[in-house]
């Protein structure tokens, strides 16, 4: 599997790209800009993007996404929000955007693949009500969810301090302590690393 990270403006997301190197199948964690990087990573492999995989909907996650072929990816539970994006695109100049259209609505413990490779949607509320992790081989991409050595803010429409560190301690924390996570802000970090460091927990 090969993973590629592009850190989008407007307040440095990080976009997740994956490509089975057997099939070819390519997903894109978050969409936050228009990036013509990505395209070219996609273009060079030789891959056909097959999902957009949301972790959530607000607008810094979604920003980028433009008419495609690829099957866009989200829990239902933050539909609204995303219906909101137009709402703050203008706050931070950038230009409004057709609100895409929800292919595939996803629980937890729904299997998606590319390829052979599975990932798992675990769905961890608290950040928003439909936030969710993807879990790919030995890499989780936690959006908002969790970050290194902290957590997503929960002051927001649909956040819920109480139930997101629930969530943390019984969805992600129980994973192998190896596993990466791989967030929609900042540096990774491993499942080890914050058992004995995130100082929300």
């Amino acid at each position: 599997m090969i993973l590629k990270i592009f850190r989008e403006p407007p307040i440095d997301n990080n976009n997740y790209l994956l490509i089975d190197e057997e099939s070819k199948e390519a997903a894109l964690i978050d969409c936050s800009a228009v990036d013509p990087e990505i395209k070219s990573a996609i273009k060079e492999a030789r891959a056909t993007l097959k999902y957009i995989l949301l972790t959530h909907g607000h607008f810094d996650h979604v920003a980028g996404i433009r008419p495609t072929d690829a099957r866009i990816v989200m829990h239902k539970d933050d539909l609204k929000i995303l219906n909101q994006t137009n709402m703050y695109l203008p706050a931070f100049g950038i230009p409004e955007i057709t609100i895409p259209k929800i292919d595939i609505y996803i629980e937890d413990g729904v299997i998606l693949k590319l390829g052979n490779t599975e990932i798992k949607v675990i769905h961890t509320p608290g950040h928003t009500q439909g936030g969710v992790c993807y879990l790919v081989n030995d890499m989780l991409f936690s959006g908002d969810t969790i970050f290194r050595e902290a957590v997503g803010r929960c002051d927001l429409e649909g956040g819920d301090f109480d139930q997101l560190v629930e969530n943390i301690q019984s969805k992600i924390f129980p994973l192998n302590e190896n596993i990466k996570i791989y967030p929609g802000h900042g540096p990774s970090s491993t499942v080890a690393w914050e058992k004995e460091h995130n100082r929300f927990m």
